[in-house]
């Protein structure tokens, strides 16, 4: 079946801020509203790893839910760079941002991206793990991305999308769409079966 026809009847709610979700969702062909809900991003210290994604999509959840319709259904997502045991949020300068690059350069490194697909009467959470190998890059490189894309709103400094991905990803194991924050295939499924 296809999703289009099994959500007939539902509206869909994007909970989210970031523009490559709200490009993947339109590129699904699937109709939906956009509404952006302050939530501040901060999580236990002692999550580990999806735990955190997970974590931040259901307080997004929670929070996108005091306002839904009985016919409404809101997506929320979090996504995490996690390299060795460590989180690599988004970066707040470029100082920070150059700091994450450096790290990234040469090595692998785990994007999870948490989803929850919320109505008031269901929820359902999950998460995605992409891995993700950066050549090593030159400072130059690192410079230049990060003074011509500023990448201050990106889990780990960097969108596989932009010049960055481009030049520096060497390979991936995994969904390409979940590095860019929204594991669209995963969230089609899930749909389809709520």
């Amino acid at each position: 079946m296809l999703l289009h026809s099994k959500i007939e009847g539902t509206r869909l709610v994007l909970a989210s801020k970031s523009p490559r979700r709200q490009q993947l969702m339109k590129d699904l062909g699937l109709e939906f509203e956009l509404r952006e809900f302050d939530v501040e991003e901060h999580f236990p210290e002692k999550l580990q790893r999806e735990a955190i994604p997970l974590y931040l999509s259901k307080l997004k959840a929670e929070e996108a839910k005091k306002t839904l319709a009985p016919d409404e259904l809101v997506i929320t997502a979090d996504t995490i760079v996690w390299l060795g045991n460590q989180v690599l949020n988004k970066p707040a300068d470029l100082a920070e941002a150059k700091w994450m690059l450096n790290r990234l350069s040469g090595r692998m490194h785990e994007v999870i991206t948490g989803v929850s697909l919320t109505s008031q009467k269901k929820n359902i959470s999950f998460y995605t793990v992409t891995e993700v190998w950066f050549k090593s890059l030159s400072e130059e490189e690192i410079d230049y991305y990060t003074e011509k894309y500023l990448p201050i709103d990106k889990a780990g400094a960097y969108g596989v999308q932009e010049w960055i991905g481009y030049i520096g990803v060497e390979r991936i194991n995994g969904s390409y769409f979940n590095v860019m924050g929204l594991p669209v295939k995963e969230v089609y499924e899930e749909l389809l079966s709520f």
